[in-house]
């Protein structure tokens, strides 16, 4: 038991996007650096930018899946994502491991993790739309498909679900998420 009680709890960052998820995880880190940051493997081409992950082939994906490297990995978007399992001796010591995970993974993830909490970013339409025509990656067309995705609910049966809205300053969300991450103790 006193393995358990020094493990920080896994913390899902899911929103939709353009809503920041990547700012956020990185506020976070820099506000305590007790908190780690997971990074995904991607069977994304690593000229493709965005978020810090480890890209692979699939069949290299298919491969490390295979011999069990994965403590959970799903398909979405054509694409293949995993969390390595060295997530857990990452999760010792710390004050939380931070991993941005997929909505429909969420259910399973829960069943994976002992300690596992989700920060679910918000921010208002508009914000979102701004972002994603700033970032320039996505066409008029894909940018409105992602706008509708974006109030998707979360699915149903998810234990610890703490919302942060994200559409204005970053500072008050890392607030917002820090006081979701280390609740006050009395």
């Amino acid at each position: 038991m006193s393995m358990g009680a020094n493990k920080g709890p896994v913390i899902a960052v899911v929103g939709p996007s353009g809503v920041g998820k990547d700012s956020l995880m990185e506020g976070l880190r820099q506000a305590d650096p007790g908190i780690k940051l997971m990074r995904r493997v991607i069977t994304r081409a690593p000229e493709a930018g965005g978020e810090d992950y480890t890209p692979v082939t699939e069949a290299a994906f298919l491969d490390l899946a295979g011999k069990g490297a994965f403590a959970l990995h799903w398909p979405a978007h054509g694409l293949h994502y995993g969390i390595p399992k060295e997530i857990d001796s990452l999760r010792v010591g710390a004050t939380a491991v931070l991993v941005n995970l997929s909505r429909g993974v969420l259910l399973e993830a829960q069943d994976a993790f002992d300690d596992f909490r989700i920060l679910s970013v918000t921010a208002r339409p508009e914000v979102l739309a701004a972002r994603l025509a700033a970032r320039g990656r996505e066409d008029a067309a894909e940018v409105q498909r992602r706008l509708a995705r974006a109030s998707k609910p979360l699915p149903a049966g998810l234990a610890q679900v703490h919302e942060i809205d994200n559409s204005g300053d970053l500072g008050a969300a890392v607030m917002a998420a820090r006081a979701a991450i280390q609740p006050v103790r009395a």
